[in-house]
C-alpha cells in the first residue's frame, strides 16, 4: 500500500514538473486495490482470471508483482514502456501474460469487454473468472447496465466479479447529487444477484470481502456485484490540480490500527516508507535513462497485416 502511494505521488510530481503529460491514478484506493491484486489467480488464458480495469489500478498491478519502473516509463512515454511503447497515459496497463486487458481512458467500457471473456470462461469451465473494475460515476453509463444484463441472463449467468470503487465523485460532480439508490450495490436486488457494499478504506475487510466474492463466482459460475467505498486523496487527475484533499487516509488508518494492536512500531512504519521511497527512487533513475520512441515506429503494432501502403512512412 505504501509503495503504491509513493509511486502515485512520484507520478504526480513528474506530471507537475513537465516530466510527463498527464496523471490519473488511485491514491486513496490502496486498501482495496492491493488486496484485490493479492487474490487474483494470475496467469494467461481461460484457466486464469481476466482483469478489465480502469485507470485507478496501480495498487492491483503492484500487488500482482509489477515492477514500479514500468508505470514510471509509461509516464515518461519512453520507448521501453511495455504497455504502449510510449503511446498512452500513465496507469493504462496491458499485460497479456497476466490476462490484463488493455485499459482505455473511456469510462466503463471495460464492463462491455468483460462480457466477452466471461462468456469464454463460462464455456471453457474451470475456476478462472472475469474481474471488471470501474468507478461510481461510470455506473450511469449504458456499458455498466449491459454488463449486468448479460451477466445475469437466466440459465446463462456469467462468472463475472463486477466491482465498483465508489470514491464519491465523478470528476467534479458529487455522487449524492446523481444517485437515487442508497448504494450502487442495490442493483444486485434488481437482478437477484449477490451484492455487497464494504468499507474499501479497510484492507482487512476488503481482503475478506473480495475473497468471499471470488469464491462464489469461481464455484457457482455466476456474477457478484461488490461496491467499495474509498477516498480520492489527490482529486480526479492532473487536470483538476492533483493537490492533496483532506479525506480519510486508508494507510494512516491501517498504521494506527496496527500500532494499537502492537503489531507495528513507529520506527517500523518509518522503515517501510524509507524502503519504499528508495525503491521508487531507483526505479525513477532507471526510467530516466530510457530514450523516447523513434518516430519511425509510430505505425508498429497498429495493423495485424502490416502498415497499408496508403499510410506515410518514416513517421511524421
Amino acid at each position: 500500500m505504501v509503495l503504491d502511494r509513493l509511486l502515485e505521488e512520484r507520478l504526480i510530481k513528474m506530471s507537475k514538473s513537465g516530466e510527463g503529460f498527464f496523471w490519473i491514478g488511485d491514491p486513496g484506493e490502496e486498501a482495496f486495490n492491493v488486496p484485490l491484486g493479492l487474490l487474483v489467480k494470475k496467469g494467461r488464458g481461460l484457466d486464469y482470471d481476466y482483469l478489465h480495469m480502469h485507470y485507478r489500478a496501480s495498487g492491483v498491478m503492484l500487488a500482482m508483482g509489477l515492477d514500479p519502473v514500468e508505470p514510471l516509463r509509461q509516464m515518461r512515454n519512453n520507448a521501453a514502456d511495455r504497455f504502449s511503447k510510449g503511446r498512452n497515459f500513465c496507469n493504462h496497463y496491458a499485460i497479456p501474460e497476466w490476462n490484463v486487458v488493455p485499459i482505455a481512458s473511456t469510462i466503463e467500457t471495460e464492463n462491455a469487454t468483460s462480457i466477452g471473456t466471461a462468456i469464454a470462461q463460462k464455456r471453457h469451465g474451470g475456476d478462472g473468472i472475469t474481474i471488471v473494475k470501474g468507478g461510481d460515476a461510470g455506473t450511469a453509463e449504458a456499458d455498466f447496465h449491459s454488463c449486468l444484463v448479460w451477466s445475469n441472463r437466466p440459465g446463462n449467468e456469467l462468472p463475472n466479479l463486477i466491482i465498483v470503487v465508489n470514491n464519491g465523485w465523478g470528476i467534479s460532480t458529487p455522487m449524492r447529487t446523481q444517485h437515487g439508490e442508497k448504494n450502487i450495490s442495490d442493483w444486485g436486488k434488481v437482478f437477484n444477484m449477490p451484492a455487497k457494499t464494504i468499507d474499501g478504506n479497510d484492507p482487512v475487510k476488503s481482503y475478506f470481502a473480495i475473497k468471499e466474492a471470488m469464491a462464489y463466482v469461481r464455484k457457482e459460475r455466476k456474477p457478484y456485484l461488490l461496491e467499495a467505498l474509498t477516498s480520492r486523496l489527490y482529486g480526479h487527475s492532473s487536470s483538476s490540480g492533483a493537490n492533496r484533499i483532506n479525506e480519510r487516509d486508508c494507510i494512516a488508518d491501517f498504521e494506527a490500527a496496527l500500532a494499537k494492536q502492537g503489531a507495528l512500531s513507529p520506527d517500523a512504519a518509518l522503515k517501510v516508507r524509507e524502503d519504499c521511497a528508495a525503491q521508487i527512487d531507483r526505479a525513477h533513475e532507471l526510467a530516466r535513462k530510457d530514450p523516447p520512441p523513434n518516430p519511425e515506429s509510430i505505425w508498429e503494432d497498429i495493423f495485424h497485416d502490416g502498415t497499408p501502403d496508403s499510410y506515410p512512412r518514416g513517421g511524421f
